[in-house]
């Protein structure tokens, strides 16, 4: 039986252009198909009133939910004519509607209002409400049957409405590089040799910084400066004669490469970089390691400092000597400068090709207005900008409202944590909460993010609990 309902229903889906509501002799009107937690619940107002059935037949009416090759048959609703009715009981025959409701035909009802429980399986996504329609003679024998399509289930997906937020504009667009170079001089000589070990390599990446900002058109740098560190080891008073005169001797290096206005390039020392020294000792292995923090921390005089921790704690010293002094001796350098601002939208879309570090987050936006909001293209925008501002909410929040709306949750969920405590981003994180399932925290984010003015959040609040 249940595989001529597949073929039959098969033949029919391919056949049908839109959803029949009726077989001969019934009609069906407001058909709901619902999710109940573990039960599927179905209900129809369903019209009998136009049902003929000769003497010698009986009818029977099946509902079946039928999806590819499962289904599940529905409680039956059976009428009986005056002959046929007669032989079931004659003979002592069971009733056809066996599994529902049986009538003879002279006493049917004119309406009925049909409801059904059964258990929810997955494959009733998507699956289909089929009514069933077999009359029978003589000997229980099928003489015709009829199915008609009633309606689909599909279960309800959340679909929120998505709220991006415009960046504040930047007035100007001011940014700096940083960087740290280790420049090896002879020892207590304050001259820069070029050649002289690693040096060229450590100068290359000062310069190299300052031609990437200084050769771009669109860029005009505002201020460069230098600051110089020297190690612990010797007496505090030849280490800043050394930290003063070495970054005063890469000053005039990078000046007499550049030619800048005198006095652009800003220069300061440290005689000895004990921080830099501390951060060593705290993430190592050193035996003596909390001994040595606190002598670092300790207000003695940096020269007897040193002397202490070298006399004390010998192999310590000697490991620290090695591994960390030659870092100590370095100058950090950091160049300030300004970005035109683009305006063309053709313009701003090159720049996001070559440059994207160089677009502000407005201008990030104002490219993402070209694209549909769940397009590969709006998503590569807001993550590129995320990229380059990893730590504006803004753009977090932003990105992560993109990559909820791409299905990527795993991705949204650390950009949501920096996305600050706006009202949208209240509203982001009630939507998160739907996606994963855990509705009570989605309710209560959104419920606050409407009395912060979010007008999107009631649908999203509605939606839910027609879910749950």
């Amino acid at each position: 039986m249940k595989r001529i309902i597949f073929i039959l229903f098969a033949q029919f889906a391919l056949l049908a252009t839109v959803d029949a509501q009726s077989v001969d002799g019934v009609k069906v009107e407001n058909l709901r198909m619902k999710r109940n937690g573990g039960f599927m619940v179905v209900n129809m107002d369903v019209d009998f009133s136009s049902l003929k059935v000769s003497s010698n037949r009986a009818v029977l009416f099946t509902p079946v939910i039928v999806n590819d090759k499962d289904s599940v048959d529905l409680s039956s609703v059976g009428f009986y004519g005056r002959r046929r009715y007669y032989y079931y009981v004659r003979n002592d025959k069971s009733i056809i509607a066996e599994n529902g409701k049986s009538y003879r035909a002279s006493e049917k009802p004119e309406t009925m209002d049909y409801n059904v429980v059964v258990p929810y399986e997955k494959w009733m996504d998507g699956a289909y409400l089929v009514l069933h329609r077999s009359d029978y003679g003589c000997c229980n024998k099928i003489v015709d049957e009829q199915f008609s399509q009633l309606g689909m289930f599909k279960e309800r997906i959340f679909s929120p409405k998505y709220v991006y937020v415009r960046p504040v504009p930047e007035l100007q667009k001011t940014r700096s590089l940083s960087g740290s170079a280790y420049i090896d001089f002879v020892v207590n000589k304050t001259v820069i040799n070029p050649n002289y070990r690693g040096n060229k390599t450590e100068l290359a990446k000062i310069t190299g910084t300052i031609d990437s900002v200084k050769n771009d058109k669109d860029i005009t740098v505002t201020a460069l400066s230098i600051k110089g560190f020297a190690s612990p080891e010797g007496s505090y008073e030849n280490n800043t004669r050394l930290a003063k005169e070495r970054t005063e001797a890469l000053k005039k290096y990078v000046q007499n490469l550049y030619h800048f206005e005198p006095d652009f390039i800003q220069t300061s020392y440290e005689p000895e970089d004990w921080a830099g020294l501390r951060k060593f000792v705290e993430t190592s292995s050193l035996p003596n390691k909390d001994a040595i923090i606190s002598l670092i921390d300790g207000n003695r005089e940096p020269d007897n400092k040193e002397w202490m921790i070298k006399s004390t704690y010998a192999d310590d010293y000697q490991v620290m000597y090695k591994q960390c002094y030659p870092a100590l001796r370095h100058s950090d350098y950091k160049i300030e400068y300004t970005i035109r601002a683009y305006t063309d939208i053709e313009e701003i879309k090159r720049v996001f090709a070559e440059s994207p570090q160089k677009l502000s987050l407005e201008e990030f936006y104002i490219l993402a207005q070209l694209y549909d909001n769940n397009s590969r293209e709006l998503n590569d925008i807001f993550e590129t900008a995320v990229r380059m501002y990893p730590n504006d909410q803004v753009a977090n929040l932003n990105a992560a409202i993109s990559e909820m709306q791409n299905g990527d949750l795993t991705s949204a969920e650390p950009h949501l944590k920096k996305a600050g405590d706006s009202a949208e981003a209240v509203y982001a994180r009630g939507i998160y909460g739907a996606f994963v399932k855990d509705y009570d925290n989605a309710l209560e984010l959104l419920e606050k993010a409407k009395e912060m003015g979010i007008v999107e959040a009631a649908d999203a609040i509605e939606q839910i609990n027609e879910i749950k």
